[in-house]
């Protein structure tokens, strides 16, 4: 039997057709059948929704490292004082100058703790999201320009609330005016001081930024690599990353445009609770205090890091789909 097997005259034969097998010990039918049954790998056995979620945590996590001293940025830029601008032009390169020189090279990544805890799952679960209303409502047919924005929009509402607590926490570590020991730390002085409301504050203002932001994106994105694909020639694999990054950068950045008074409105609401209660609110003061040019503060940051963000974020995820065999 186990010259047999090492000659591989069984192999892949299905154990009722072997000759004499009535003769065969249990034994030697149990080894027939597991040489029968094709191998399995865990990767084999991962659901497509599951892998999905696992390519975008690990594209958000590649993103989020490169990119979070953009972030602290925005949000620096985003809660100066009337009398700081007054006073002086403020831009990003002063407000780069002034991190590093009160708080070192390293305060740039402050509050690199709660971005990762948002990012990798928060970008794990909107991909894995995207992913399944796509198989649900496409059915395998490219999405139309309104689909996308659907899509992009349904996604991103799902991540932003699963993530509020961890934005509130990254928002205020980035600031420089609340002080937190850890992740957990911060969440319990939330929630103690302001009560479940507070890890929630400023969702409305986030999803208004997010969802538009995300459904803008995956439209402006998926339109035109479409555009760009579009033609007789087969597109060469190896062109297909810088293809998805440079569709992404323009995807990023007319969305980031049309988001940015949004972003403006959430921030201030999640800094200043009491000033800031609703978004009318928010909104009201800032154009009292900055005017109209107040909703557009940390535009240029915002804009870098979510465009680059993004197109990285979709690049890694569709090489690491495209590997393991599922279209995106």
């Amino acid at each position: 039997m186990s010259s047999l097997r090492r000659e591989g005259r069984w192999h892949g034969v299905a154990p009722e057709r072997l000759p004499g097998r009535e003769e065969m010990s249990k034994e030697e039918r149990d080894l027939v059948c597991e040489e029968a049954e094709p191998p399995t790998t865990a990767e084999a056995q991962l659901h497509p929704v599951i892998k999905a979620f696992l390519c975008g945590s690990i594209s958000g996590t590649c993103s989020t490292l490169l990119f979070q001293p953009l972030d602290l940025l925005k949000t620096r830029l985003q809660t100066l004082q009337p009398s700081d601008l007054r006073s002086r032009r403020v831009g990003m390169l002063a407000v780069l100058l002034k991190v590093v020189r009160t708080e070192s090279l390293l305060g740039l990544w402050k509050g690199m703790s709660p971005s990762i805890v948002r990012c990798v799952p928060g970008v794990g679960i909107y991909f894995g999201t995207l992913y399944s209303l796509k198989q649900y409502f496409l059915r395998g047919h490219p999405p139309t320009a309104l689909e996308s924005v659907i899509l992009g929009m349904g996604s991103r509402s799902v991540a932003g609330v699963c993530m509020s607590p961890i934005t509130v926490v990254k928002t205020r570590y980035e600031s420089g005016t609340y002080s937190y020991e850890s992740v957990y730390a911060a969440l319990r002085s939330i929630y103690c001081s302001e009560g479940h409301r507070g890890l929630f504050r400023g969702l409305t203002a986030t999803l208004l930024r997010d969802a538009p932001f995300s459904g803008l994106y995956l439209m402006f994105y998926s339109q035109t690599k479409a555009t760009v694909l579009r033609g007789p020639d087969q597109m060469d694999a190896a062109l297909m990353p810088l293809v998805n990054f440079s569709c992404g950068i323009l995807a990023g950045i007319l969305a980031s445009l049309v988001t940015q008074p949004a972003d403006v409105i959430k921030t201030h609401m999640q800094l200043s609770p009491a000033k800031s209660q609703w978004i009318g609110q928010a909104a009201t003061l800032i154009f009292r205090n900055h005017g109209l040019r107040g909703f557009f503060h940390g535009s240029v940051p915002r804009a870098l890091r979510r465009t680059l963000m993004a197109a990285m974020a979709w690049t890694v995820y569709e090489e690491m789909m495209a590997r393991m065999g599922l279209k995106s």
